[in-house]
């Protein structure tokens, strides 16, 4: 765990531990607790660490509102292999062909046009 998400961490605790007692002193204040609690587990989401893995796709995104992350039941799967070949021919290749036909057949109405003048 890098130093800024134990400070993520550290913060979310003290935001947790100020709705508990928030709850326990009740009136108004209680009210506000329920808000705290669920920002010490939004701010507990904004981990770097867990917004990279978020990013890279090793992460959930589809977790509850409300309910904290649990872990996984069973074995999780290796990274998944990244396809080859699939994706056509090379984008430049493709480009300087059409660039060659073109000026060739640009050549080609050039040179019938001189061949055959309208006069």
């Amino acid at each position: 765990m890098s130093k800024l998400d134990q400070l993520v961490d550290r913060g979310a605790d003290r935001l947790q531990g100020l709705a508990e007692r928030m709850a326990a002193e009740g009136g108004s204040k209680a009210k506000l607790a329920d808000t705290l609690a669920g920002d010490a587990d939004f701010l507990r989401k904004l981990k770097p660490s867990l917004m990279k893995a978020r990013a890279r796709g090793e992460a959930p995104t589809n977790l509850e509102p409300g309910r904290a992350p649990r872990g996984p039941s069973g074995p999780q799967l290796d990274r998944r292999p990244k396809p080859r070949g699939e994706g056509g021919p090379n984008p430049f290749l493709v480009v300087g062909v059409a660039l060659a036909t073109g000026i060739l057949l640009a050549k080609l109405i050039d040179w019938r046009g001189h061949r055959y003048p309208r006069d």
